[in-house]
């Protein structure tokens, strides 16, 4: 298992084609979620930068897919948000051929990491990107964040819900994570690593 640096981050491009894909044999660990759902926290929270992936006051920002190389060893690949109303419908079509073209290359995911709220039922919006990522046939793990939100009491059942409506087996880990307090970080970098 390699050991990953991950203060050793860099931001290297953003592709707005499929043209723009990176294709270059290092380990690609890519995360999806809602625009909403605290996505660019996760990855902050991840890599120990408080303003590393931007936060958006406004979801939806993330209309690209993002390429962070770290620690010269695997790329984090952030993938656009998803579900957000206040999209136009061009804007939306858009995203969707941007993500058929990514998930009709499975070669492009060393591991997947679907983002979702712990606090609520996943919404079909994340139904069908779990089913994505079932089809590439690649591993894939739930991250459930904003945790912190919940009593620690409510934690294990969120995590049933999020397993049971999301239809994953035995094998897909779910991370209950806190992008606010941290806890969650070192089992969800612990499954990163185990992949490259």
């Amino acid at each position: 298992m390699a050991r990953l640096n991950v203060n050793r981050a860099e931001f290297v491009k953003s592709a707005a084609l499929p043209s723009g894909f990176v294709r270059d044999g290092l380990p690609r660990i890519v995360f999806a979620g809602k625009s909403n759902v605290g996505k660019s926290s996760v990855l902050n929270r991840l890599l120990n930068r408080k303003n590393f992936a931007r936060v958006g006051a406004t979801p939806g920002k993330t209309v690209h897919v993002n390429y962070f190389l770290i620690d010269g060893k695997c790329w984090f690949v952030d993938l656009p948000g998803y579900g957000y109303a206040a999209v136009a419908k061009g804007e939306r079509d858009r995203w969707a051929r941007l993500m058929e073209s990514f998930f009709s290359e499975p070669e492009l995911i060393t591991l997947g990491v679907l983002i979702v709220d712990a606090r609520h039922a996943p919404t079909a919006d994340d139904v069908t990107m779990a089913e994505w990522f079932k089809s590439t046939g690649r591993p894939f793990a739930v991250a459930a964040n904003k945790t912190d939100k919940l009593a620690k009491t409510a934690v294990p059942a969120s995590a049933g819900v999020i397993r049971e409506t999301l239809g994953l087996d035995e094998a897909v880990p779910v991370v209950p994570f806190s992008a606010e307090k941290g806890s969650g970080r070192e089992e969800l970098l612990g499954i990163i690593t185990s992949v490259l």
